[in-house]
């Protein structure tokens, strides 16, 4: 038992997974949080961490970090991670678009995914929404060449709006076909349940040619 105002044991050993950056004003030095330079996944808007934690346990060989701006979830996410003694698997509490826009160094991450991102139906909030110009931007800037940006969604009208906003921005990123290598999320199963849709978009970083 600990005494009053001490972390538990256990709470240590799972802060080891969270991510606590000392300057949130400078992108993060990737390769001391993982001591490897290994490609580097990014689930965005990681949730309770059942894509993470799963992906990292089917591709030992890759390091994956979640981005999620609720505590209760980043703390769930940790505590998988370090139960399973996922080296490779670390969460970070913060806005995505904050992230993505000034906490990602140019040119280092692999893939991302952006799985059922909150769709914002009504048209008076649709400026909340993540995927806008200057997001493909960020992404853009952040992969490296032949990197990848995965989306998935269940709502149709997000959909659209996404790939219209992808075929119109001055960025990099050109639509490859799908593939299913990756484990579900928590709401694949739920819409698969259901038998509802699921909108897949996969677009590739392609360099353009200099002149």
């Amino acid at each position: 038992m600990s005494l009053a105002g001490e972390v538990p044991p256990e709470a240590l050993e799972e802060q080891q997974f969270e991510l606590f950056p000392t300057d949130l004003c400078q992108p993060l030095l990737l390769s001391e949080i993982f001591g490897n330079d290994r490609r580097l996944e990014i689930d965005l808007g990681s949730g309770s961490g059942k894509f993470l934690v799963e992906a990292g346990k089917r591709y030992p060989e890759r390091n994956f970090l979640g981005i999620e701006r609720l505590l209760g979830r980043v703390r769930k996410t940790r505590r998988k991670a370090c139960q399973l003694s996922l080296t490779n698997v670390r969460v970070l509490r913060v806005e995505i678009d904050y992230a993505v826009k000034y906490l990602l160094p140019p040119h280092a991450i692999s893939r991302f995914h952006l799985s059922f991102p909150d769709p914002w139906p009504k048209r008076r909030h649709h400026s909340r929404r993540l995927v806008d110009e200057e997001f493909f931007e960020a992404v853009a800037v952040a992969l490296q060449s032949s990197g990848e940006l995965w989306v998935k969604t269940d709502h149709v009208e997000y959909f659209r709006w996404i790939e219209k906003i992808a075929a119109n921005v001055s960025s990099d990123l050109h639509e490859v076909p799908w593939e299913e290598e990756y484990p579900n999320t928590d709401f694949d199963e739920t819409f698969a349940a259901e038998n509802a849709p699921i909108y897949r978009l996969r677009l590739r970083k392609v360099n353009r040619a200099p002149r």
